[in-house]
């Protein structure tokens, strides 16, 4: 009898699409999208008040004063990301050349005298009395708008290499890309090239000018890296099984030895060792690798899992959209999320050199987590506007009347 209820669950056309409702909904791809990165917002608060208190103490600060940074870029990001996913896809279109122009004008500011500066070699921020913020990412977004609208225009003649290729390389490639590469931050113009290469792929532009993308790509990337002192040094200690453990290997091994540290369920949120001063970014780039220290390879699972669905999310909207640009855009948002997480994730196990780039929504920095909290908005709004979305969340009654409605069964 225990055996056969599943085969009769299979047999039942209605009892299958019964246990599969919520994932055939019109709306799942609006709550996964939604759940999974206020998951990830979460544990990101969590864990850059966890790795950064020891650090702000020893500078005299709060122990809570990174952490608080955070909460405000959050809380700035969030009244962004509610407005991105209310706009409709036509007001989208229409911000795509606007946002593109200004968000180079704003990357171009950090060569301006006075403007201008940097860490770690980079050149790519813009420093102002209480203000500092990185035009890169708000590139980002502008890009990936751009591409959408342009490539989604020209989808009837993309088999042509002029229109392939023109102007999405020129303007949406060698400037945009380009100006981050000035300031020496090799690291976001990897994560640009993504972003461009998802949009190319999602617009379905053929094989033959992707591989023309990628060979450019990889032509331009490879004397910038041999050229830079500091980038050949990664590189080499990434290779070497035999490096400098008090130079070069330093960060790497540290990140790994907190993974290992961590086992199955972490030391316990907050007993992180190489947050007292051993490992180097431990609030940004390798806070990966506190979250296994404290929460160990369970809570990395966890983190795992959720871009797994935020990825899953995307992938349901442009597969789901009728809009092409919503297609498009929503394949370069994909690709530089998730692609950027895979990226950070892959330096802190060791897959990768140490490149520079945060984990979206998780690791500390203002500018980044503004930017891709907009950016989700904006898969938002796609995603409400999928076949039926719309009318499945305007037929849902408000928090209001379902909290209301909770608090009257529990009084009966």
């Amino acid at each position: 009898m225990v055996s056969a209820q599943p085969d009769a669950v299979a047999a039942d056309p209605a009892r299958r699409r019964s246990a599969l409702g919520h994932w055939n909904s019109a709306v799942t791809s609006y709550y996964v999208l939604a759940g999974s990165s206020a998951l990830l917002l979460v544990i990101g608060l969590v864990m850059v008040l966890s790795s950064s208190s020891v650090e702000s103490l020893q500078k005299g600060n709060s122990a809570y004063a990174v952490f608080l940074d955070q909460t405000k870029f959050a809380l700035i990001g969030l009244p962004l990301m509610l407005l991105a996913s209310r706009l409709p896809v036509r007001v989208l279109r229409k911000l795509a050349w606007p946002a593109l122009a200004a968000g180079v004008v704003f990357q171009m500011m950090v060569f301006v005298p006075g403007l201008g500066c940097g860490a770690g070699g980079n050149q790519n921020w813009v420093c102002l009395p209480g203000f500092s913020g990185q035009p890169s990412e708000a590139l980002k977004l502008a890009l990936a708008l751009w591409l959408g609208a342009v490539l989604a225009r020209k989808l009837p003649l993309l088999h042509r290499w002029q229109h392939a290729l023109v102007p999405v390389i020129p303007i949406g490639g060698i400037i945009p890309i380009g100006t981050v590469l000035l300031g020496q931050d090799l690291g976001t113009a990897m994560v640009l090239l993504l972003l461009l290469f998802g949009a190319m792929w999602i617009a379905a532009v053929p094989r033959r000018y992707l591989v023309t993308l990628i060979v450019g790509g990889v032509a331009a990337v490879i004397p910038l890296v041999t050229l830079g002192h500091n980038r050949v040094g990664r590189i080499r200690s990434w290779l070497s099984g035999s490096c400098d453990v008090q130079n070069e290997c330093y960060q790497t091994l540290h990140g790994g030895w907190g993974l290992a540290s961590g086992g199955w369920g972490g030391l316990g949120l907050g007993e992180s060792r190489e947050k007292w001063s051993y490992l180097p970014a431990a609030h940004n780039d390798f806070i990966f690798a506190i979250i296994g220290e404290e929460l160990g390879l369970i809570g990395t699972l966890l983190v795992l899992a959720l871009f797994a669905l935020l990825a899953f999310a995307m992938v349901r909207v442009i597969r789901r959209h009728p809009d092409p640009m919503a297609r498009i855009t929503t394949g370069a948002i994909l690709c530089w999320i998730v692609g950027q997480a895979m990226i950070n994730i892959a330096v802190v196990i060791g897959l990768l050199p140490v490149i520079g780039v945060p984990l979206p929504l998780v690791s500390a920095g203002g500018s980044a987590l503004i930017m891709t909290m907009a950016a989700i908005g904006v898969v938002l709004a796609f995603a409400r506007s999928e076949p039926g979305a719309a009318e499945a969340l305007a037929a849902r009654p408000s928090v209001v009347r379902r909290s209301l409605a909770v608090l009257g069964r529990a009084r009966g």
